[in-house]
């Protein structure tokens, strides 16, 4: 009865146009997201529909959209208290990226809305992890699972019932379309985008040809492929993956046979400590081999404040993703994620930030490949080798993950 309370009461809050809100009518129910239509309970009109979420955290996410076509997203809790009017920022970050700020509106003392641009309502469709701050309290994470069907059913919802009425409402998560179009009203692009060619990078960490790379690299493909530089290709396997974490481990071929593998450092490293990124940047356009990069750790935390990620100086481009870092003794320090998107930046703060990039800890790799049963090694920090030497021993098995992905998959990040 709770749940089922705060759904109405969360339509009424998201409706906007109506006073009262009277539903749900008909059902969009995927995993965690219960809702459906709700009208204007004064007028009898249709205004829109709505699925919502229970966190652990003890906020509820909100997601509707209006009979006109809008995207809202609202969080509710009893622990709020607003006064009605209230507006405030809201910090958007998902999936570890370049956060995004948005207002919210309190319609109830319990509840703040905000309305999502398309993009934003795309980004969040796709995302994984959202982290929400506002007015500098403690940021809330929300693991998105199911978000874009709930939004194709939403969407479904609400063209149906302009169409049919409310009297015809049944279950809006049969007949969706295609998830990646549910988002823009304005546009119907076709269901699916041809195939693009997709590169990133990976290095083995096992004699048995285990392969580690980002999830955002081999999300959305086919036909995965690794090259040794200088060697022919071989075809991957995927054995598990963490969208969470960004995180995906990679299979060689049996037959496949490894001069050496990645070591992972045991002890942890400080921020000012030398850093060098490897990887395959911009693979077609520049070299076909790997690309070396130095530079230090700037920070222990990513993006406000995620404890799972290191800040780097050392550049790094579209294609370096999921490459090794390294420590000055040729361990494995991280694993490269992406860099601050620098023109949404200068555009929101008229400044060009420089050399800003991010790479996962060692302590979430090793819990992934824990979890995936992976037999690495680690090593502590021995004497420090020139640049060249890191490189020269990390060509053996750093590689190049090539595959076949949509243009919609290639967009994610």
């Amino acid at each position: 009865m709770w749940l089922k309370s705060l759904i109405v009461a969360s339509a009424l809050q998201v409706g906007v146009i109506a006073a009262h809100a009277a539903g749900p009518y008909g059902s969009v129910n995927v995993g965690n997201w219960i809702g459906g239509a709700f009208s204007n309970d004064e007028t009898g009109v249709f205004s829109h529909c709505a699925a919502t979420a229970p966190y652990a955290n003890g906020v509820s996410l909100v997601v509707a959209q209006n009979a006109a076509g809008s995207w809202l997203l609202s969080f509710a809790s009893p622990s709020f208290r607003f006064n009605k009017g209230d507006t405030a920022p809201v910090d958007f970050i998902f999936d570890g990226q370049e956060q995004a700020r948005l207002f919210a509106t309190a319609g109830a003392p319990n509840m703040v809305t905000t309305i999502l641009p398309l993009n934003f309502a795309r980004t969040f469709q796709k995302a994984s992890l959202m982290v929400v701050t506002t007015n500098g309290s403690k940021p809330l994470q929300f693991v998105l699972t199911s978000t874009a069907p709930m939004i194709a059913a939403l969407a479904n919802c609400v063209t149906r019932v302009k169409a049919d009425g409310l009297s015809k409402a049944g279950d809006f998560t049969k007949g969706t379309a295609k998830p990646a179009a549910t988002a823009d009203k304005q546009a119907s692009p076709p269901a699916s985008k041809p195939a693009k060619s997709k590169s990133g990078t990976g290095f083995v960490v096992s004699a048995n040809g285990h392969i580690v790379t980002n999830n955002h690299v081999i999300d959305g493909c086919s036909d995965l492929k690794g090259n040794l530089t200088g060697e022919a290709a071989m075809a991957l396997r995927l054995v598990s993956s963490d969208a969470n974490n960004d995180l995906a481990l990679l299979q060689a071929p049996l037959t496949a046979t490894f001069k050496d593998f990645a070591r992972i450092r045991d002890r942890s490293i400080r921020s000012g400590d030398s850093v060098v990124a490897i990887g395959f940047p911009y693979h077609g356009l520049l070299s076909s081999d790997f690309t070396v990069t130095t530079g230090i750790v700037s920070s222990l935390s990513g993006m406000r404040n995620d404890s799972r990620f290191l800040q780097i100086s050392a550049p790094v481009q579209p294609g370096n993703s999921g490459g090794p870092l390294f420590d000055t003794t040729g361990q494995v320090v991280g694993v490269v994620t992406g860099k601050l998107d620098n023109l949404r930046i200068a555009v929101a703060t008229g400044n060009i930030p420089e050399n800003i990039n991010f790479a996962i800890k060692t302590g979430a790799l090793r819990d992934f490949l824990d979890n995936s049963v992976v037999p690495y090694q680690t090593a502590e920090p021995k004497s420090e080798l020139k640049t060249t030497d890191i490189a020269g021993n990390a060509r053996p098995y750093t590689m190049l993950i090539s595959c076949n992905g949509t243009e919609q998959a290639d967009a994610k990040r």
